[in-house]
């Protein structure tokens, strides 16, 4: 008997030592920053996530790869250095900021690749665990903000200080890029009879598929128009009120657990609910979407419509009350359309460029196209590009002033507490 014990002794060693060394192979550490480590996982996080949101093909470029993941790996032992002296000094991440950031990111990437499993693969992942480091990620950044803030809030920079920063970087500092004062209208495309039609005759097809006895989560997979999760069955997750499109939280927190909705219409399309779980305030919802499309005789009606006021405003008619009027922007009733001073450059819609391009100061564009709908865009004035005024541009050049001077005591902070701290490398970026 004795004999067998040992020999089961000796299988379950065998075993363990098996899965430890498994372990380690998967979770490969990169460095140990005193008592915490940085894992190879964490660093390949980091740079795919970097890599999706700039739109990066590492895979073909092995010396930027290399480049990416040395300056990551950097940049997470800094990280450990500060979450140390961050929970020295009791600092915590708000949850629900956490869970909102982190919903808000995962659809981001998810439609930046196109589908979860694409996902999976880029990150070379499960979803489970990309999500589950993107809230430690996360929840980590905003601690160290804090702490950054709360250490160097205080940091004052005097007149001489810019006059000095200014003499010392004048050639080297960014010129003032050309900016633009612009006002717009849009209409969105609003779907007509014959689109409302088909999407009300697809929720009900799915409706009695439902009462059938059909699984939500396989018909989300099949037929929901919401790219970020139709392929999770429609899962949202859970979220808080607040969170949702006013009609589909209303909606959503009526439902009790298990039970699924009637059609519910919001700006997005149609959606079928089901509520999943509650944990009070916070609910996680699946849904089907299905999108109401507009037919082509929507697209020309709103074309014509711009036509006509842009004429109305060509022939002396008041923008902003037109815009009051007709405009679409949730934003309306507080800027009658007015979107402010943009640099041209960092001007997220190529629709927008492309027509700034066109206009002199005063005229309207003819109607064009966005993601959102449908615009006629005014261009109010224009500024050219130049380099950076200390008699008119004082502001700017505090503020670039002030952030080198909180950069270079950063540094010195940092490069203090790196001498107090062991740093061991594992893995070699070259």
């Amino acid at each position: 008997m004795k004999l067998v014990k040992i020999k089961i002794l000796i299988i379950m060693l065998f075993i363990s030592i098996q899965s430890c060394l498994a372990q380690q192979v998967v979770e490969a550490i990169a460095a140990i920053v005193g008592q915490e480590i940085v894992l190879k996982s964490e660093v390949d996080q980091f740079v795919n996530n970097y890599a999706i949101q700039n739109k990066l093909d590492i895979r073909a470029d092995s010396e930027l790869l290399k480049k990416l993941q040395k300056q990551v790996l950097d940049r997470l032992i800094e990280q450990k250095i500060l979450l140390t002296k961050a929970e020295e000094d009791t600092i915590v991440a708000d949850e629900q900021e956490v869970d909102r950031y982190v919903e808000e990111h995962m659809r981001y990437l998810v439609e930046q690749v196109g589908s979860e499993d694409k996902l999976e693969e880029v990150f070379q992942s499960p979803i489970k665990k990309i999500r589950r480091d993107l809230r430690k990620e996360t929840a980590d950044r905003i601690k160290i903000e804090k702490l950054r803030r709360n250490k160097f809030q205080d940091i004052k920079i005097s007149r001489r200080e810019v006059e000095l920063f200014y003499r010392s970087y004048k050639d080297s500092m960014p010129s003032l890029s050309e900016t633009v004062d612009i006002s717009h209208i849009l209409m969105q495309i609003k779907v007509g009879e014959e689109g409302m039609q088909n999407a009300y005759q697809t929720t009900a097809e799915i409706k009695t598929q439902l009462a059938q006895g059909a699984d939500f989560s396989e018909l989300a997979k099949n037929y929901s128009q919401d790219p970020g999760t139709a392929q999770r069955g429609g899962d949202l997750g859970f979220q808080m009120r607040g969170d949702f499109l006013q009609e589909y939280e209303e909606a959503a927190f009526a439902l009790k657990e298990g039970e699924i909705s009637d059609v519910v219409q919001t700006q997005v399309g149609l959606h079928i609910i089901q509520l999943v779980e509650r944990r009070g305030e916070k609910i996680r919802t699946r849904h089907i979407l299905i999108r109401l499309q507009p037919t082509v005789d929507d697209e020309k009606r709103i074309i014509n419509q711009l036509q006509s006021i842009r004429e109305e405003i060509i022939n002396g008619a008041n923008f902003d009350s037109l815009a009051l009027l007709y405009s679409d922007d949730e934003n309306v009733d507080n800027d009658k359309g007015h979107l402010g001073v943009w640099e041209v450059e960092k001007l997220a819609i190529p629709a927008f460029k492309e027509e700034i391009k066109k206009l002199k100061e005063g005229e309207i564009s003819a109607p064009f196209k966005t993601e959102f709908g449908y615009h006629i865009l005014r261009l109010n004035s224009r500024q050219e590009a130049r380099p950076l005024s200390i008699e008119d541009d004082w502001e700017q050049i505090q503020q670039l002033a002030l952030n080198y001077k909180m950069e270079k005591e950063y540094v010195k902070w940092i490069e203090l507490m790196k001498k107090e701290v062991p740093i061991e490398y594992r893995v070699a970026f070259d």
